[in-house]
């Protein structure tokens, strides 16, 4: 049966697990490390929610589809995100882009948005590899598929151990608007080949609002 988000409870229940550094092709395979985890397993092998309005994420107008952060150069396409049967996140393919968690709050809308991206790949660098360095009042800018752009300012930053990941900050019921940028750091653990911090910088929406 499809859920409405409310009922989906995501918002409370998903705790960003990790979001491993992305694997080198010629190395060996290991363990995967999960980027994050849904406890509700049916949520997380269900249909795709839907929001009250009946809307699914790909048809919602406040669907992210780009993402600038002028402070730190990232000017980047963003794709949707979700949870595999296991109720692990799945990251981005790619390093060099920004992935939205399609089962929650789109920017702009009402609850806490999340947006999450590699820091670095085999490659290099990845889209948030300077995310850690954003300080309060940093401009975020997320264009929308209905053409419009909803803006934010950044309002701080903090670093938390994967296993002591701070999920009622960063996924309890907002008021308003507000939107979580979400990376890896701290050190890097080698045998799991992924880092052991979150970065998780919060965004408000911008007095000049959405446009």
């Amino acid at each position: 049966m499809r859920r409405s988000l409310t009922a989906l409870g995501v918002a409370a229940a998903l705790a960003v697990g990790g979001c491993q550094s992305a694997p080198d092709p010629a190395a060996p395979p290991r363990a995967p490390v999960p980027w994050a985890a849904v406890p509700d397993q049916d949520a997380a092998s269900g249909p795709a929610p839907t929001w009250e309005n009946g809307a699914t994420a790909d048809a919602s107008p406040q669907r992210p589809t780009h993402l600038r952060i002028p402070a730190i150069g990232v000017d980047t396409d963003v794709v949707d995100l979700a949870v595999d049967g296991t109720g692990a996140l799945v990251p981005p393919e790619s390093a060099a882009v920004a992935g939205w968690f399609a089962a929650g709050a789109a920017p702009g809308s009402v609850g806490p948005a999340l947006l999450a991206g590699h820091v670095d790949s085999h490659a290099g660098p990845g889209v948030f590899w300077k995310l850690v360095d954003l300080r309060p009042g940093d401009a975020v800018e997320v264009g929308r598929a209905d053409g419009s752009t909803a803006r934010f300012r950044v309002t701080g930053t903090t670093q938390s151990p994967k296993a002591a990941f701070p999920t009622a900050e960063v996924y309890a019921p907002t008021p308003g608007p507000e939107l979580r940028l979400v990376t890896c750091g701290g050190t890097f653990d080698r045998s799991v080949r992924s880092y052991r911090d979150n970065v998780i910088v919060s965004a408000v929406p911008d007095p000049g609002g959405t446009r």
